[in-house]
C-alpha cells in the first residue's frame, strides 16, 4: 500500500469517526428531551392544579431566527462543497448573527414571562396576567373560574368554596417545567455559537473546500438539529402546555 492510499485511507476513518461522534451527539440530546418531555406529560396529569398560559411572541419570533439560520448555515455548507471558499464566510457570519437574534428573543420572552410572574421556581398566586385571556387554571383537568380574587370549580355555581387557600401553597409547576425546557435548549444553543464562532475563523482563512469541510459539515447538521428540536419544543409547548 502506499503513502498516498494510506494517507487517504486514515482520512477517510477519521471522517468517518467524526460523523459517527455528531449521530452519536445528536442522539444523546434527543433522549435527554424526551425524558424532559415524558416527566413534563407525567407532572401534568398528575398535578392537583396546572397553569395554562400563552406563549409570550418573542419565542416565536426566535422560530424564525433560529430557522433563517439553519438554511443561511447549509447554504455555506454547500459552497464550501462546490469548493468556493470566499463564499463561505458570509453564509457562516450570517448565520452567526442569526443566531445571535435567536439569543435576544429567548432573553425577551423569558423577561416577559417574570413580568407575568411566571418564575423557574414560583407559585400560583404569583401570577399576574389576565385571567381567561392571557391564561387559565387547570384543577385535575376542570378549568377554573374566576369571580373577582376567588377561584371555584366550575360545577360550584353559587360560588360557595373558594380554592384560595389550597392554591396559595401550591407551585406553578407548568412555569418551571416551561423555563427548564427552554433552559436546557439554550445551553446546547450556547455550544453551537460557540463551534459557528470558530467555524467562522477557520472560513475566513479560507480552510473549507471541497476536500476538506468535515467541521463545517458537522457543525451544520448540529445546528439544523438544534433547529429542530426548538420548533419541537415550541410546539409541544403551546398544544400540550
Amino acid at each position: 500500500m502506499s503513502t498516498t492510499e494510506r494517507t487517504d485511507g486514515q482520512k477517510g476513518d477519521m471522517v468517518k469517526a467524526k460523523r459517527n461522534l455528531t449521530y452519536l451527539l445528536i442522539f444523546s440530546i434527543v433522549m435527554f428531551f424526551a425524558g424532559l418531555t415524558s416527566a413534563y406529560l407525567v407532572s401534568k396529569g398528575s398535578s392537583n392544579y396546572w397553569v395554562q398560559f400563552n406563549l409570550p411572541a418573542p419565542f416565536w419570533w426566535s422560530t424564525a431566527f433560529i430557522l433563517a439560520s439553519s438554511a443561511t448555515l447549509h447554504m455555506a455548507l454547500v459552497q464550501a462543497r462546490k469548493d468556493r471558499k470566499r463564499a463561505v464566510a458570509p453564509w457562516v457570519l450570517l448565520t452567526l448573527t442569526l443566531g445571535l437574534g435567536f439569543t435576544f428573543s429567548q432573553f425577551k420572552g423569558w423577561g416577559q414571562l417574570l413580568d407575568d410572574g411566571y418564575a423557574l421556581v414560583g407559585r400560583l398566586k404569583s401570577v399576574q396576567a389576565e385571567y381567561g385571556v392571557d391564561y387559565t387554571i387547570e384543577r385535575r383537568g376542570e378549568t377554573l373560574v374566576k369571580q373577582g380574587e376567588e377561584y371555584f370549580l366550575p360545577e360550584d355555581d353559587a360560588f360557595t368554596h373558594p380554592l384560595n387557600a389550597e392554591m396559595d401553597e401550591s407551585l406553578n409547576t407548568a412555569s418551571s417545567y416551561f423555563h427548564v425546557l427552554t433552559y436546557a435548549h439554550f445551553a446546547h444553543i450556547i455550544g453551537g455559537l460557540i463551534a459557528l464562532a470558530v467555524i467562522a475563523v477557520k472560513a475566513l482563512l479560507g480552510r473549507y473546500g471541497r476536500e476538506d469541510h468535515q467541521g463545517l459539515w458537522a457543525g451544520t447538521w448540529y445546528w439544523h438539529f438544534l433547529a429542530g428540536l426548538w420548533v419541537y419544543l415550541l410546539l409541544f409547548l403551546a398544544y400540550v402546555h
